[in-house]
């Protein structure tokens, strides 16, 4: 007996940037394009506090209350991101762009790999596997975190001590971790959650004693 697909893994990636940043995750079959943003934010940890908006077959769908007031730039109109579920796409290749901060300029590739079905229905999003950290917020989209990467590469450079100060002491470009990953995307839709500000520093080791 044929099963209906309830759930969808997909891969997100950051466009722009190699080696590639990115994210595979399974959603639920019946969530809505807003509830994937949110699952999106949290597979990258990003803030969430700017404005985001998901270009599908050329139409744009995002916040429809921010759109109809004149926040949203641009004059095509954007439709409610709440009206577009998951199960609305048919098979698996589909792919369409989720664009967050338009002042970095974000553009994240979100491939629909599969349909498929669980056993159990699920009722939160999983993140099973991924690859390098996202660039720091509000470092200036690719080309400045291409600078950034640069002057933390040079200890030398005039402005070392104040760019590593900037992103918390310490970045990694090449850090992932999927338990911390994971974790994040499942509590994605919890309300009021707060995103880490900094990379996590990696835990320093003892040297090993001689038994002398």
């Amino acid at each position: 007996m044929f099963e209906a697909p309830n759930a969808a893994r997909l891969k997100i990636s950051i466009n722009g940037i190699e080696p590639e940043i990115w994210r595979r995750i399974i959603v639920p079959g019946a969530w809505n394009l807003e509830q994937l943003h949110l699952a999106i934010q949290a597979a990258f940890n990003w803030w969430n506090y700017h404005l985001h908006e998901f270009e599908i077959g050329g139409l744009r769908y995002g916040d429809a209350a921010l759109a109809e007031d004149g926040s949203v730039e641009g004059d095509a109109r954007v439709f409610d991101e709440r009206a577009v579920r998951i199960r609305d796409f048919q098979g698996a290749g589909i792919v369409f762009s989720y664009l967050y901060d338009f002042g970095d300029n974000w553009r994240h590739q979100v491939e629909i790999e599969e349909m498929v079905f669980l056993d159990t229905p699920p009722t939160h999003a999983t993140c099973i596997d991924g690859a390098r950290a996202r660039p720091p917020e509000d470092v200036g989209g690719i080309s400045g975190y291409e600078q950034f990467l640069e002057v933390l590469a040079d200890p030398k450079d005039p402005e070392y001590r104040e760019t590593k100060r900037w992103c918390g002491g310490y970045f990694d470009p090449e850090w992932f971790d999927i338990a911390i990953a994971d974790k994040d995307v499942r509590g994605a839709l919890k309300p009021n959650v707060k995103r880490r500000l900094h990379q996590p520093k990696p835990k320093a080791t003892r040297p090993s004693s001689t038994g002398r």
